[in-house]
C-alpha cells in the first residue's frame, strides 16, 4: 500500500512540474508559429546566428515595423548577425532593392533607409525609375554621378540577383518576414502581431545558440 501511495504522490507532484517545464521550454511550435525550411539557406557568417528581415520600401507594414524592429536589433547580442534582404517579385521592386544596396555601397544606408521608407509611405512617391531614386539620394547629399555609377554597377546587379534567389529559398509569402539562421521563416500572420514575430525570432535565436554550443 505504501508503494502505491508513493507512486501516486510522485505522479501528483512531479509530473505536473515536468509538464510545466516542457511548456516553458517550447512555447512556440514548428508549423504553427514558424516554418522549418525544407533546405537551409547558407548564411553570411556561419560563426554567428543570422537574423534576416525581408522587407519592401513600399510596404506599409514594413514601415510600421521599423520602430519596433530597430530597438530590438540594437539589443541583439554579439553572436547574432542582423541582415536586411529587400523583397523582389516585380521589376519596380528590383529598382528599390538596387536603391537599398546602392545606399549600403555608398555607406549612407543609415541616413537613406528611413528617408526611402518615408518617401514611399508618407509622401506617396512611387520611385518607379532611376531618376526619381537619384533625386532622393541627391537630396541627402549624394553626388548624382557617383550614385549613377554605383546604382548601375555589376556589383549592385549581383546583390539584387542574390536577394531574389534567397527570398525564393526562404519561401517568403509577404513582407515583412524574418528568417533565423537560414532555417526558420517567421511571419506576423502566424503570431498575431509584429511583436509576436519578434518574440518567436528571439526564441529561435536561443534555440540555435543552444544547438551551436552542443
Amino acid at each position: 500500500m505504501r508503494h502505491y501511495i508513493s507512486n501516486f504522490l510522485f505522479a501528483l507532484v512531479f509530473l505536473p512540474l515536468v509538464a510545466c517545464h516542457a511548456e516553458v521550454a517550447e512555447p512556440y511550435k514548428a508549423g504553427v508559429n514558424y516554418e522549418v525550411l525544407p533546405e537551409p539557406v547558407a548564411t553570411a557568417d556561419p560563426s554567428k546566428i543570422e537574423v534576416v528581415e525581408v522587407f519592401w520600401y513600399g510596404c506599409s507594414h514594413c514601415y510600421a515595423f521599423e520602430p519596433k524592429l530597430n530597438p530590438w536589433v540594437a539589443a541583439l547580442p554579439e553572436d547574432v548577425n542582423f541582415v536586411r534582404v529587400p523583397a523582389v517579385w516585380h521589376p519596380t521592386m528590383a529598382l528599390h532593392a538596387k536603391a537599398y544596396y546602392t545606399a549600403r555601397a555608398l555607406k549612407v544606408v543609415d541616413d537613406l533607409h528611413e528617408h526611402i521608407f518615408e518617401a514611399m509611405n508618407l509622401k506617396k512617391q512611387k520611385l518607379k525609375n532611376e531618376d526619381e531614386i537619384a533625386k532622393l539620394f541627391e537630396g541627402q547629399g549624394v553626388d548624382p554621378e557617383r550614385f549613377s555609377k554605383v546604382f548601375n554597377s555589376k556589383g549592385i546587379e549581383m546583390a539584387v540577383d542574390l536577394a531574389t534567389s534567397k527570398q525564393q529559398r526562404y519561401r517568403i509569402q509577404g513582407t515583412p518576414e524574418m528568417v533565423v539562421n537560414g532555417k526558420y521563416r517567421i511571419s506576423s500572420r502566424e503570431n498575431g502581431s509584429q511583436e509576436g514575430m519578434l518574440k518567436v525570432a528571439a526564441y529561435l535565436i536561443k534555440k540555435e545558440r543552444a544547438a551551436m554550443n552542443q
